[in-house]
């Protein structure tokens, strides 16, 4: 389980990210997951300014993470945005690039991430994720000490793979803390009393009424016999209200035919 601390460890970095709307999705899916640190690396501010503004007026893709990207830090170069980082994980979608570096795919290159987040001393790990239109540059790629993708599916026809920039990030992080996360709302468990053997013998005795009634008796005798309707009930739900739930239907069909 990825503690809360470790997860502040780990900052997410857009470089060159041109759309408002992507810097919005990747911030969303660092609140959903849990994580806080979001540094933006572009020479234009533009970019940046308008994704704050976007969320502080109207959040759209940023839809609760306004305490991220209010926090959130624009650099003009990638060295001083991942100074203080010990692991510099760089995403890629490689493409017909020649990297001549070794890649991992992205389950490969976690237990690497997480191993640095909660090892002693305690490091800072950037996780660079690049461009909508280029990804990141092998200049960008060479400041980091680990390569991964994400494997995608790839059509014959395709000519180049990749995924867009905010669920990249949703993707990568879902993937960190797929083992569960400290402080992560629990599912709740729907506690529901068993069917019973007399739910179950109420459950057959109405069966075969209905079954008398539509004269599906006297037409199918041998799908009819009582052993054999006691079986199929053992499958018509597990719980008590699932039982009283099929009584009441096999009841209502009993009052129309007998109504006619």
């Amino acid at each position: 389980m990825l503690s809360a601390a470790a997860r502040a460890r780990l900052t997410v970095v857009l470089v060159g990210a041109r759309n408002p709307s992507n810097i919005g999705a990747a911030a969303r899916a660092m609140q959903d997951f849990g994580f806080s640190d979001l540094r933006i690396v572009n020479d234009y501010a533009a970019p940046f300014e308008a994704a704050q503004l976007e969320d502080a007026a109207t959040p759209k893709s940023a839809v609760g993470a306004a305490s991220v990207m209010q926090r959130a830090r624009r650099f003009s170069s990638l060295t001083d945005a991942t100074a203080d980082c010990s692991l510099v994980a760089g995403t890629t979608a490689i493409g017909d690039r020649d990297l001549q570096r070794d890649i991992l795919t992205l389950q490969q290159a976690t237990p690497q991430i997480l191993g640095s987040l909660t090892s002693d001393p305690q490091p800072r790990v950037a996780v660079l994720f690049g461009s909508e239109k280029t990804g990141l540059s092998k200049e960008h790629l060479s400041h980091c000490s680990l390569l991964l993708t994400i494997p995608l599916f790839a059509p014959e026809d395709a000519r180049h793979l990749s995924m867009n920039l905010g669920q990249s990030v949703a993707v990568c992080l879902y993937e960190l803390t797929r083992e569960g996360l400290e402080g992560s709302r629990e599912i709740p468990t729907l506690h529901e009393a068993a069917a019973t053997a007399d739910d179950r013998e109420r459950l057959t005795q109405l069966l075969l009424d209905v079954m008398h009634v539509t004269d599906y008796t006297r037409r199918f005798p041998a799908n009819a016999a009582e052993p054999l309707v006691r079986q199929l009930t053992q499958q018509l739900g597990t719980t008590h209200r699932e039982a009283m739930t099929w009584m009441g239907i096999l009841r209502q069909i009993l009052w129309r035919e007998r109504k006619q």
